[in-house]
């Protein structure tokens, strides 16, 4: 077996880790279950590589999740449910279906990307039976989505029949009045400590960021992603603490916190030049 650029060497690879004589005893074992955390996993890992700018990561990285795709899909053929084939064909003939603009007819490509057509042609979808229609406006976002991430999909199915803010302004009014409860929750905790405020104090922090994931959608920001980022930031901040710690032989564990705060100082003007 030899490396190749052509997908089926990847299916046949998988074929032969799946093969319930000669395969391997860990590949043979896993279920859609148990490799679902892993498919969440390496699209995280293609988010990340590409946050960093690192193309020659990033190719890694969606062969890994292409990988996850290829075992997805042999899976369901042992199951005889559907083969890698079924799949392409399914994801081609949807943007096909999806961009009339650029593969329908004469008249379908002069039209253009007309305002809203991606939500009609999905529309068209549903009432041909091709997906069953969901129940309610939000019973379509998966639960298992990052709660960030499916916060902002909430958000947006509800915008899309009126339910949304004008402007950022009374989002931002929204975004005082939560702080206020969360604060509120913390008060009544501390002058009655026996009263089991927790549940309270966790209700009003989920209200908040919420709230700030509206912020957000209506700034057009991903918060996931500038929540990666604002962890990136910490990681170098801490890293160059703890270098500098190292010139003089210490470690953050042997030295103050007002010795740490200075030092962030320094990373942060440094950064800024």
């Amino acid at each position: 077996m030899k490396p190749s650029k052509d997908i089926s060497r990847l299916i046949e690879i998988m074929e032969a880790l799946r093969d319930p004589a000669t395969g391997c005893p860990w590949d043979k074992e896993q279920t859609f279950a148990s490799i679902a955390p892993y498919t969440i996993e390496e699209a995280y890992e293609v988010a990340d590589a590409i946050g960093r700018g690192d193309l020659d990561e990033l190719r890694s990285e969606l062969g890994d999740l292409l990988l996850q795709v290829v075992y997805h899909a042999r899976i369901a053929e042992e199951q005889d449910a559907f083969a890698f084939g079924d799949v392409v064909e399914a994801i081609t003939a949807k943007m096909i279906r999806r961009h009339p603009h650029v593969f329908g007819t004469e008249e379908e490509r002069a039209a253009g990307a007309e305002p809203g057509f991606w939500d009609r042609v999905k529309a068209q979808e549903k009432s041909a039976g091709q997906r069953e229609a969901p129940a309610g406006v939000l019973d379509d976002v998966p639960v298992t989505l990052p709660a960030l991430t499916r916060a902002i999909k909430l958000q947006n199915k509800a915008a899309k029949v009126g339910f949304d803010w004008p402007s950022l302004a009374p989002v931002f009014a929204k975004l005082h009045e939560e702080v206020g409860e969360l604060e509120a929750a913390i008060s009544d905790r501390a002058q009655e400590p026996g009263s089991g405020g927790r549940a309270q104090i966790e209700e009003e922090f989920g209200d908040l960021l919420f709230v700030m994931a509206n912020v957000a959608r209506h700034l057009g920001i991903d918060p996931e992603t500038a929540l990666r980022a604002a962890n990136g930031k910490f990681v170098r901040r801490f890293r160059h603490i703890e270098a500098r710690l190292a010139e003089e032989g210490r470690s953050p564990d042997r030295s103050t916190l007002s010795e740490m705060d200075e030092l962030w100082n320094e990373a942060k003007a440094a950064e800024k030049k």
